[in-house]
Protein backbone atom coordinates (compact mmCIF):
# COMPACT_ATOMS: atom_id res chain seq x y z
CA UNK A 1 0.00 0.00 0.00
CA UNK A 2 1.16 2.68 -1.24
CA UNK A 3 2.13 5.37 2.14
CA UNK A 4 2.33 9.42 1.30
CA UNK A 5 3.69 11.83 4.06
CA UNK A 6 2.92 15.86 3.76
CA UNK A 7 3.75 18.05 6.73
CA UNK A 8 3.60 22.07 7.52
CA UNK A 9 3.96 24.21 10.62
CA UNK A 10 0.22 23.22 12.02
CA UNK A 11 0.22 19.40 11.09
CA UNK A 12 1.35 16.43 9.46
CA UNK A 13 -0.77 14.83 6.81
CA UNK A 14 -0.51 11.21 5.96
CA UNK A 15 -2.11 9.68 3.12
CA UNK A 16 -2.83 5.75 2.72
CA UNK A 17 -4.86 4.08 -0.33
CA UNK A 18 -7.65 2.38 0.85
CA UNK A 19 -7.83 -0.78 0.50
CA UNK A 20 -10.62 -2.09 -2.29
CA UNK A 21 -11.89 1.25 -2.37
CA UNK A 22 -10.38 3.40 -5.72
CA UNK A 23 -10.17 7.01 -5.39
CA UNK A 24 -10.20 6.91 -1.42
CA UNK A 25 -7.30 7.76 1.08
CA UNK A 26 -6.78 7.00 4.87
CA UNK A 27 -6.15 10.71 5.84
CA UNK A 28 -4.01 10.43 9.17
CA UNK A 29 -3.42 14.24 10.74
CA UNK A 30 -0.97 14.95 13.50
CA UNK A 31 -0.72 18.20 15.29
CA UNK A 32 2.96 18.33 16.02
CA UNK A 33 2.17 19.57 19.68
CA UNK A 34 0.27 16.11 20.64
CA UNK A 35 2.14 13.31 19.32
CA UNK A 36 1.34 10.03 17.49
CA UNK A 37 -1.11 9.56 20.29
CA UNK A 38 -3.10 11.54 19.33
CA UNK A 39 -3.71 11.30 15.55
CA UNK A 40 -6.88 11.27 13.76
CA UNK A 41 -8.10 8.58 10.78
CA UNK A 42 -10.37 9.29 8.13
CA UNK A 43 -11.67 8.06 5.18
CA UNK A 44 -11.72 10.75 2.77
CA UNK A 45 -11.43 11.26 -1.13
CA UNK A 46 -8.10 12.59 -2.29
CA UNK A 47 -6.71 12.46 -5.69
CA UNK A 48 -3.58 9.76 -5.41
CA UNK A 49 -0.57 10.76 -7.59
CA UNK A 50 -0.44 8.69 -10.76
CA UNK A 51 1.49 5.39 -10.07
CA UNK A 52 1.05 5.43 -6.37
CA UNK A 53 -2.47 3.15 -6.89
CA UNK A 54 -1.40 -0.55 -6.81
CA UNK A 55 -2.25 -2.81 -10.05
CA UNK A 56 -5.67 -3.91 -8.92
CA UNK A 57 -6.84 -0.63 -7.75
CA UNK A 58 -5.80 0.92 -10.85
CA UNK A 59 -8.16 -1.75 -12.77
CA UNK A 60 -11.04 -1.57 -11.58
CA UNK A 61 -13.44 1.09 -12.23
CA UNK A 62 -14.50 3.57 -9.00
CA UNK A 63 -17.23 1.97 -7.54
CA UNK A 64 -20.68 3.45 -5.89
CA UNK A 65 -19.33 3.54 -2.14
CA UNK A 66 -16.30 5.57 -3.66
CA UNK A 67 -18.65 8.02 -5.39
CA UNK A 68 -20.81 8.27 -2.44
CA UNK A 69 -18.28 9.64 -0.37
CA UNK A 70 -15.84 12.07 -2.05
CA UNK A 71 -17.95 14.81 -1.52
CA UNK A 72 -19.05 14.09 2.27
CA UNK A 73 -14.99 13.01 3.32
CA UNK A 74 -13.77 16.02 1.99
CA UNK A 75 -16.28 18.35 4.40
CA UNK A 76 -15.12 15.20 7.46
CA UNK A 77 -11.71 16.30 6.74
CA UNK A 78 -11.69 20.00 7.65
CA UNK A 79 -14.15 19.23 10.49
CA UNK A 80 -11.39 16.79 11.80
CA UNK A 81 -8.84 19.46 11.10
CA UNK A 82 -10.42 22.57 13.17
CA UNK A 83 -11.16 19.76 16.53
CA UNK A 84 -7.29 18.58 16.41
CA UNK A 85 -6.18 22.26 16.28
CA UNK A 86 -8.39 23.48 18.44
CA UNK A 87 -8.37 19.97 21.19
CA UNK A 88 -9.39 21.58 24.14
CA UNK A 89 -11.74 24.47 23.55
CA UNK A 90 -15.60 23.61 24.11
CA UNK A 91 -17.83 25.30 21.85
CA UNK A 92 -19.25 28.34 23.10
CA UNK A 93 -23.09 27.56 24.67
CA UNK A 94 -25.56 30.44 23.83
CA UNK A 95 -26.70 31.82 27.27
CA UNK A 96 -30.48 30.86 27.84
CA UNK A 97 -32.75 33.91 28.64
CA UNK A 98 -33.15 34.35 32.31
CA UNK A 99 -36.67 33.31 33.62
CA UNK A 100 -36.31 35.44 36.43
CA UNK A 101 -38.04 38.54 37.46
CA UNK A 102 -36.32 41.15 38.18
CA UNK A 103 -37.19 44.37 40.12
CA UNK A 104 -36.13 46.74 37.00
CA UNK A 105 -38.15 43.92 34.50
CA UNK A 106 -41.26 44.51 36.52
CA UNK A 107 -40.60 48.29 36.22
CA UNK A 108 -40.33 48.45 32.39
CA UNK A 109 -43.39 45.81 32.10
CA UNK A 110 -45.63 48.13 33.81
CA UNK A 111 -44.56 51.13 32.30
CA UNK A 112 -45.46 49.55 28.70
CA UNK A 113 -48.61 48.19 29.91
CA UNK A 114 -49.66 51.26 31.82
CA UNK A 115 -52.85 52.90 29.36
CA UNK A 116 -52.94 55.62 31.92
CA UNK A 117 -49.03 56.63 30.58
CA UNK A 118 -50.39 56.77 27.04
CA UNK A 119 -53.46 59.12 27.81
CA UNK A 120 -51.24 61.54 29.59
CA UNK A 121 -48.81 61.87 26.17
CA UNK A 122 -52.64 62.05 24.58
CA UNK A 123 -53.45 64.76 26.39
CA UNK A 124 -50.17 67.00 25.33
CA UNK A 125 -50.19 66.04 22.49
CA UNK A 126 -53.72 67.57 22.42
CA UNK A 127 -52.53 70.84 23.42
CA UNK A 128 -50.39 71.23 20.95
CA UNK A 129 -51.99 70.63 18.39
CA UNK A 130 -54.68 72.79 19.95
CA UNK A 131 -51.34 75.12 20.23
CA UNK A 132 -51.46 75.63 16.46
CA UNK A 133 -55.19 75.81 16.01
CA UNK A 134 -55.19 78.97 18.53
CA UNK A 135 -52.18 80.88 16.95
CA UNK A 136 -53.76 81.06 13.52
CA UNK A 137 -57.04 83.54 12.42
CA UNK A 138 -60.67 82.74 12.18
CA UNK A 139 -61.72 81.28 8.61
CA UNK A 140 -63.09 83.74 6.46
CA UNK A 141 -67.04 83.55 5.76
CA UNK A 142 -67.85 83.44 2.60
CA UNK A 143 -71.53 85.07 1.95
CA UNK A 144 -74.20 84.21 -0.73
CA UNK A 145 -77.36 86.36 -0.52
CA UNK A 146 -80.79 87.92 -2.92
CA UNK A 147 -81.19 91.27 -1.45
CA UNK A 148 -84.74 92.87 -1.71
CA UNK A 149 -86.83 90.68 -3.82
CA UNK A 150 -89.90 91.73 -4.22
CA UNK A 151 -92.59 89.51 -3.44
CA UNK A 152 -95.99 91.15 -4.53
CA UNK A 153 -96.97 93.52 -7.64
CA UNK A 154 -95.65 92.86 -11.26
CA UNK A 155 -92.32 92.43 -10.84
CA UNK A 156 -92.74 89.79 -7.78
CA UNK A 157 -90.06 87.20 -7.96
CA UNK A 158 -88.06 88.87 -10.83
CA UNK A 159 -84.58 88.91 -9.94
CA UNK A 160 -83.79 91.86 -12.12
CA UNK A 161 -86.83 94.18 -12.60
CA UNK A 162 -86.55 96.41 -9.45
CA UNK A 163 -83.75 99.00 -9.16
CA UNK A 164 -83.25 97.28 -5.76
CA UNK A 165 -82.91 93.34 -5.91
CA UNK A 166 -79.40 92.62 -6.00
CA UNK A 167 -77.56 89.36 -6.44
CA UNK A 168 -74.60 89.57 -4.00
CA UNK A 169 -71.45 87.62 -2.66
CA UNK A 170 -69.56 88.79 0.10
CA UNK A 171 -66.28 87.68 2.28
CA UNK A 172 -65.46 88.70 5.38
CA UNK A 173 -62.39 88.70 7.66
CA UNK A 174 -62.15 88.71 11.29
CA UNK A 175 -58.63 90.00 12.79
CA UNK A 176 -57.42 89.00 16.19
CA UNK A 177 -54.13 90.69 17.27
CA UNK A 178 -51.01 88.76 16.87
CA UNK A 179 -50.75 89.13 20.76
CA UNK A 180 -53.69 87.69 21.69
CA UNK A 181 -52.92 84.68 19.15
CA UNK A 182 -49.72 84.47 21.00
CA UNK A 183 -51.26 84.77 24.31
CA UNK A 184 -54.06 81.71 23.27
CA UNK A 185 -51.03 79.75 21.64
CA UNK A 186 -48.91 79.95 24.65
CA UNK A 187 -52.08 78.98 27.02
CA UNK A 188 -51.80 75.57 25.05
CA UNK A 189 -48.75 75.15 25.44
CA UNK A 190 -48.48 75.55 28.96
CA UNK A 191 -51.46 72.98 28.85
CA UNK A 192 -48.98 70.42 27.32
CA UNK A 193 -46.16 71.09 29.44
CA UNK A 194 -49.04 70.75 32.26
CA UNK A 195 -49.90 67.12 30.77
CA UNK A 196 -46.25 66.09 30.63
CA UNK A 197 -45.93 67.07 34.18
CA UNK A 198 -48.88 64.86 35.66
CA UNK A 199 -47.29 62.00 33.22
CA UNK A 200 -44.55 62.55 35.62
CA UNK A 201 -46.58 62.10 38.34
CA UNK A 202 -48.20 58.84 37.23
CA UNK A 203 -44.84 57.55 36.20
CA UNK A 204 -43.78 57.81 40.05
CA UNK A 205 -46.95 56.51 41.04
CA UNK A 206 -47.05 53.42 38.75
CA UNK A 207 -43.18 52.84 39.40
CA UNK A 208 -43.73 52.94 43.36
CA UNK A 209 -47.12 50.89 42.93
CA UNK A 210 -45.11 48.16 41.10
CA UNK A 211 -42.11 48.22 43.28
CA UNK A 212 -44.45 47.76 45.87
CA UNK A 213 -46.39 44.87 44.94
CA UNK A 214 -42.69 43.24 43.49
CA UNK A 215 -41.35 43.50 47.24
CA UNK A 216 -45.18 42.40 48.65
CA UNK A 217 -44.71 39.28 46.62
CA UNK A 218 -40.65 38.42 47.17
CA UNK A 219 -41.38 38.87 51.15
CA UNK A 220 -44.54 36.73 51.12
CA UNK A 221 -42.46 34.15 49.55
CA UNK A 222 -39.67 34.14 51.40
CA UNK A 223 -42.14 33.91 54.75
CA UNK A 224 -43.70 30.68 52.88
CA UNK A 225 -39.70 29.18 52.34
CA UNK A 226 -39.65 30.20 56.60
CA UNK A 227 -42.70 28.05 57.61
CA UNK A 228 -42.48 25.56 55.28
CA UNK A 229 -38.54 24.83 56.30
CA UNK A 230 -40.23 24.81 60.09
CA UNK A 231 -42.40 22.50 59.21
CA UNK A 232 -39.79 20.16 58.23
CA UNK A 233 -38.27 20.23 61.22
CA UNK A 234 -41.80 20.10 63.17
CA UNK A 235 -42.49 16.76 60.81
CA UNK A 236 -39.11 15.32 62.00
CA UNK A 237 -39.31 15.97 65.66
CA UNK A 238 -42.78 14.82 65.80
CA UNK A 239 -41.38 11.29 63.72
CA UNK A 240 -38.54 11.20 66.13
CA UNK A 241 -41.26 11.57 69.54
CA UNK A 242 -43.26 8.87 68.23
CA UNK A 243 -40.87 6.66 67.26
CA UNK A 244 -39.94 7.34 71.28
CA UNK A 245 -43.30 6.72 72.62
CA UNK A 246 -43.80 3.15 70.49
CA UNK A 247 -40.84 2.10 72.38
CA UNK A 248 -41.52 3.36 75.97
CA UNK A 249 -39.04 5.79 75.66
CA UNK A 250 -41.07 9.12 75.77
CA UNK A 251 -44.89 10.09 76.68
CA UNK A 252 -47.80 10.22 74.73
CA UNK A 253 -47.86 14.35 75.28
CA UNK A 254 -45.19 14.58 73.68
CA UNK A 255 -46.36 12.97 70.46
CA UNK A 256 -49.72 15.53 70.79
CA UNK A 257 -47.61 18.49 71.35
CA UNK A 258 -45.26 17.36 68.19
CA UNK A 259 -48.90 17.34 66.06
CA UNK A 260 -50.28 19.81 67.83
CA UNK A 261 -47.07 22.13 66.67
CA UNK A 262 -47.32 21.04 62.97
CA UNK A 263 -51.10 21.52 62.49
CA UNK A 264 -50.14 25.09 63.99
CA UNK A 265 -47.56 25.69 61.13
CA UNK A 266 -49.88 24.12 58.58
CA UNK A 267 -51.99 26.83 59.61
CA UNK A 268 -50.25 30.05 59.33
CA UNK A 269 -48.58 28.44 55.70
CA UNK A 270 -52.49 28.36 54.60
CA UNK A 271 -52.62 32.02 55.33
CA UNK A 272 -49.63 32.76 54.14
CA UNK A 273 -49.61 31.03 50.81
CA UNK A 274 -53.30 32.73 50.45
CA UNK A 275 -51.28 36.26 50.66
CA UNK A 276 -48.67 34.70 48.22
CA UNK A 277 -51.73 34.48 46.06
CA UNK A 278 -53.17 37.84 46.40
CA UNK A 279 -49.33 39.60 46.22
CA UNK A 280 -48.99 37.72 42.71
CA UNK A 281 -52.56 39.16 41.53
CA UNK A 282 -51.76 42.68 42.84
CA UNK A 283 -48.38 42.48 41.22
CA UNK A 284 -50.16 41.17 37.49
CA UNK A 285 -52.50 43.90 37.49
CA UNK A 286 -49.42 46.13 37.19
CA UNK A 287 -47.16 44.09 34.69
CA UNK A 288 -49.64 41.31 33.32
CA UNK A 289 -49.17 37.24 33.57
CA UNK A 290 -45.67 37.70 33.93
CA UNK A 291 -46.02 38.44 37.37
CA UNK A 292 -46.01 34.68 38.01
CA UNK A 293 -42.25 34.38 37.17
CA UNK A 294 -40.10 33.63 39.88
CA UNK A 295 -38.72 36.59 41.45
CA UNK A 296 -34.85 37.61 41.17
CA UNK A 297 -32.73 39.14 43.59
CA UNK A 298 -33.88 41.68 45.59
CA UNK A 299 -32.05 45.52 45.25
CA UNK A 300 -30.22 46.49 48.10
CA UNK A 301 -32.38 48.31 50.51
CA UNK A 302 -29.53 50.58 51.97
CA UNK A 303 -29.06 52.95 49.04
CA UNK A 304 -31.63 55.95 47.82
CA UNK A 305 -30.35 57.79 44.78
CA UNK A 306 -30.41 60.98 46.31
CA UNK A 307 -30.45 60.37 49.71
CA UNK A 308 -27.29 62.67 51.79
CA UNK A 309 -28.92 65.38 49.35
CA UNK A 310 -30.74 68.77 50.35
CA UNK A 311 -34.40 67.47 51.33
CA UNK A 312 -35.92 70.49 50.30
CA UNK A 313 -34.44 70.67 46.87
CA UNK A 314 -35.58 67.23 46.60
CA UNK A 315 -39.02 68.14 47.67
CA UNK A 316 -39.30 70.78 45.01
CA UNK A 317 -38.81 67.96 42.15
CA UNK A 318 -41.72 66.23 43.53
CA UNK A 319 -44.06 65.17 40.48
CA UNK A 320 -47.26 67.08 42.47
CA UNK A 321 -44.77 70.21 43.39
CA UNK A 322 -43.83 70.41 39.25
CA UNK A 323 -47.50 69.55 38.17
CA UNK A 324 -48.48 72.93 40.60
CA UNK A 325 -45.82 74.58 38.89
CA UNK A 326 -47.23 73.81 35.69
CA UNK A 327 -50.50 74.76 36.82
CA UNK A 328 -49.21 78.01 37.74
CA UNK A 329 -48.35 78.77 33.99
CA UNK A 330 -51.08 77.60 32.96
CA UNK A 331 -53.04 80.19 35.39
CA UNK A 332 -50.27 83.26 34.60
CA UNK A 333 -51.06 82.39 30.55
CA UNK A 334 -54.94 82.69 31.06
CA UNK A 335 -54.29 85.89 33.14
CA UNK A 336 -52.38 86.83 29.46
CA UNK A 337 -55.43 86.03 27.88
CA UNK A 338 -57.47 87.97 30.24
CA UNK A 339 -55.42 91.14 29.26
CA UNK A 340 -55.37 90.55 25.22
CA UNK A 341 -59.24 90.03 25.31
CA UNK A 342 -59.87 93.76 26.63
CA UNK A 343 -58.57 94.61 22.76
CA UNK A 344 -61.46 93.90 20.95
CA UNK A 345 -61.29 92.21 17.45
CA UNK A 346 -62.11 93.66 14.29
CA UNK A 347 -63.62 92.43 11.14
CA UNK A 348 -64.06 93.50 7.34
CA UNK A 349 -66.23 92.94 4.71
CA UNK A 350 -65.96 92.93 1.03
CA UNK A 351 -69.61 92.14 -1.30
CA UNK A 352 -70.41 92.49 -4.65
CA UNK A 353 -74.04 92.89 -5.67
CA UNK A 354 -75.18 92.60 -8.77
CA UNK A 355 -78.64 93.95 -10.34
CA UNK A 356 -80.49 94.21 -13.33
CA UNK A 357 -79.28 94.65 -16.65
CA UNK A 358 -80.45 97.69 -16.79
CA UNK A 359 -79.02 99.29 -13.66
CA UNK A 360 -75.72 99.40 -12.62
CA UNK A 361 -73.40 96.70 -10.45
CA UNK A 362 -72.38 97.27 -6.90
CA UNK A 363 -69.70 96.98 -4.59
CA UNK A 364 -69.84 97.33 -0.69
CA UNK A 365 -66.75 97.62 1.51
CA UNK A 366 -66.94 97.44 5.68
CA UNK A 367 -65.66 97.12 8.73
CA UNK A 368 -67.01 96.67 12.43
CA UNK A 369 -65.77 96.14 15.81
CA UNK A 370 -67.33 95.23 19.63
CA UNK A 371 -67.91 98.40 21.61
CA UNK A 372 -66.45 96.83 24.91
CA UNK A 373 -68.19 99.71 26.82
CA UNK A 374 -69.11 97.94 29.92
CA UNK A 375 -65.28 96.63 30.94
CA UNK A 376 -65.49 97.40 34.78
CA UNK A 377 -68.24 94.74 34.58
CA UNK A 378 -67.00 92.10 32.38
CA UNK A 379 -63.06 91.99 30.95
CA UNK A 380 -61.60 93.36 33.97
CA UNK A 381 -63.92 90.92 36.26
CA UNK A 382 -62.41 87.89 33.71
CA UNK A 383 -58.87 89.13 34.64
CA UNK A 384 -59.52 89.70 38.17
CA UNK A 385 -60.50 86.46 38.56
CA UNK A 386 -57.59 84.77 36.51
CA UNK A 387 -55.02 86.30 38.81
CA UNK A 388 -56.84 84.67 41.86
CA UNK A 389 -56.68 81.36 40.34
CA UNK A 390 -53.20 82.39 40.24
CA UNK A 391 -53.12 83.15 44.12
CA UNK A 392 -54.99 79.68 44.94
CA UNK A 393 -52.50 77.62 43.07
CA UNK A 394 -49.58 79.33 45.00
CA UNK A 395 -51.07 78.59 48.22
CA UNK A 396 -51.74 75.31 47.22
CA UNK A 397 -48.23 74.94 46.08
CA UNK A 398 -46.57 75.84 49.28
CA UNK A 399 -49.14 74.06 51.77
CA UNK A 400 -48.13 70.94 49.76
CA UNK A 401 -44.50 71.49 50.02
CA UNK A 402 -44.79 71.87 53.56
CA UNK A 403 -47.00 68.14 53.39
CA UNK A 404 -44.22 66.68 51.58
CA UNK A 405 -41.19 67.77 53.04
CA UNK A 406 -42.69 66.59 56.16
CA UNK A 407 -43.86 63.52 54.72
CA UNK A 408 -40.30 62.85 53.09
CA UNK A 409 -38.45 63.56 56.69
CA UNK A 410 -40.84 60.87 58.22
CA UNK A 411 -39.98 58.04 56.14
CA UNK A 412 -36.41 58.77 55.76
CA UNK A 413 -36.60 58.65 59.74
CA UNK A 414 -38.13 55.14 59.66
CA UNK A 415 -36.73 53.89 57.02
CA UNK A 416 -33.34 54.32 58.57
CA UNK A 417 -34.79 53.05 61.70
CA UNK A 418 -35.82 49.78 60.05
CA UNK A 419 -32.42 49.15 58.60
CA UNK A 420 -30.36 49.47 61.77
CA UNK A 421 -33.45 47.16 63.56
CA UNK A 422 -32.57 44.83 60.44
CA UNK A 423 -29.00 44.71 61.15
CA UNK A 424 -29.78 44.48 65.10
CA UNK A 425 -31.72 41.03 64.11
CA UNK A 426 -29.19 39.96 61.59
CA UNK A 427 -26.39 40.21 64.42
CA UNK A 428 -27.81 39.35 68.25
CA UNK A 429 -31.63 38.72 68.23
CA UNK A 430 -31.34 35.65 65.22
CA UNK A 431 -28.33 34.12 66.43
CA UNK A 432 -29.60 34.54 70.26
CA UNK A 433 -32.73 32.70 69.30
CA UNK A 434 -31.18 30.06 67.35
CA UNK A 435 -28.93 29.30 70.21
CA UNK A 436 -31.57 29.19 73.07
CA UNK A 437 -33.51 26.33 70.79
CA UNK A 438 -29.76 24.68 70.11
CA UNK A 439 -29.14 24.59 74.06
CA UNK A 440 -33.22 23.48 74.40
CA UNK A 441 -32.81 20.72 72.28
CA UNK A 442 -29.20 19.60 73.77
CA UNK A 443 -31.17 20.14 77.53
CA UNK A 444 -34.54 17.91 76.11
CA UNK A 445 -31.61 15.10 75.05
CA UNK A 446 -30.26 15.13 78.10
CA UNK A 447 -33.35 14.91 79.79
CA UNK A 448 -33.12 18.13 81.39
CA UNK A 449 -36.03 19.76 79.46
CA UNK A 450 -39.40 19.06 78.07
CA UNK A 451 -40.53 18.88 74.75
CA UNK A 452 -42.57 21.84 75.48
CA UNK A 453 -39.58 23.99 75.70
CA UNK A 454 -37.95 22.90 72.63
CA UNK A 455 -41.85 23.68 70.60
CA UNK A 456 -41.26 27.00 72.33
CA UNK A 457 -37.98 28.11 72.14
CA UNK A 458 -38.34 27.00 68.05
CA UNK A 459 -41.26 28.70 67.90
CA UNK A 460 -39.74 31.90 69.68
CA UNK A 461 -37.16 31.56 66.56
CA UNK A 462 -39.60 31.28 63.92
CA UNK A 463 -41.26 34.65 65.05
CA UNK A 464 -38.27 36.52 65.30
CA UNK A 465 -37.22 35.61 61.91
CA UNK A 466 -40.59 36.68 60.52
CA UNK A 467 -40.87 40.01 62.94
CA UNK A 468 -37.30 40.23 61.19
CA UNK A 469 -38.48 39.89 57.43
CA UNK A 470 -42.00 41.74 58.08
CA UNK A 471 -39.14 44.84 59.19
CA UNK A 472 -37.08 44.43 56.28
CA UNK A 473 -40.42 44.05 54.00
CA UNK A 474 -41.82 48.02 55.85
CA UNK A 475 -38.29 49.05 54.87
CA UNK A 476 -38.36 48.02 51.46
CA UNK A 477 -42.13 49.52 50.74
CA UNK A 478 -40.42 52.97 52.23
CA UNK A 479 -37.71 52.51 49.80
CA UNK A 480 -39.55 51.88 46.73
CA UNK A 481 -42.19 55.21 48.11
CA UNK A 482 -38.48 57.27 48.54
CA UNK A 483 -35.85 55.68 45.47
CA UNK A 484 -39.01 56.37 42.71
CA UNK A 485 -40.66 59.36 44.12
CA UNK A 486 -38.37 61.93 42.26
CA UNK A 487 -38.62 60.47 38.39
CA UNK A 488 -36.18 60.23 36.10
CA UNK A 489 -36.71 61.87 32.70
CA UNK A 490 -38.59 59.70 30.20
CA UNK A 491 -37.71 59.47 26.99
CA UNK A 492 -40.67 57.98 25.49
CA UNK A 493 -42.63 61.01 26.87
CA UNK A 494 -39.95 63.65 24.41
CA UNK A 495 -40.31 61.06 21.48
CA UNK A 496 -43.92 61.04 22.12
CA UNK A 497 -44.54 64.70 22.24
CA UNK A 498 -41.58 65.30 19.30
CA UNK A 499 -44.49 65.33 16.80
CA UNK A 500 -47.14 68.12 18.47
CA UNK A 501 -45.58 70.33 15.24
CA UNK A 502 -47.24 67.89 12.71
CA UNK A 503 -50.56 67.80 10.92
CA UNK A 504 -52.61 65.03 11.73
CA UNK A 505 -51.66 61.67 9.44
CA UNK A 506 -48.55 63.03 9.20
Amino acid sequence: MAVRQEGSNNMSVIKRLAPGMPGLALVTLVPPSHGVAEKHELLAAVPVPKGEESPREAKGPPTFLAQSFRGFSIFLVAVAALTIVFPKEPLAQAPEPSAELTIDHALRLAEERSFSLHAKDARGRSSRERAVSAGSLPDPVLRFSIDNLPVTGSMRYSLTDDFMTMRSVGLTQTFIGSDKRDARRDRFEREAELASAMRSMELARLRTETARAWFDRFYQQRILNLLERQREEAVLTAEAVSTAYRSGRGPQKDVIAAQEEISRIDNRIHEVRADVSNSTTLLARWIGESARLPLGTAPALSNIGWDGLDTAHQVDLHPEIQALNSKEQVALAEVKVAREDKNADWSLSLMFSRRGDNFSDMVSVGASIPLQWNQKNRQDRELAARLEKVAEIRAEREEMRREHHSEVERMLATWRSNLMRVRDYDQSLIPLAAERTNASVAAYRGGKETLATVLEARRMELNTQLERLRIEKQAAAIWAWLEFLIPEPDASADATNSKSDKEPGQ
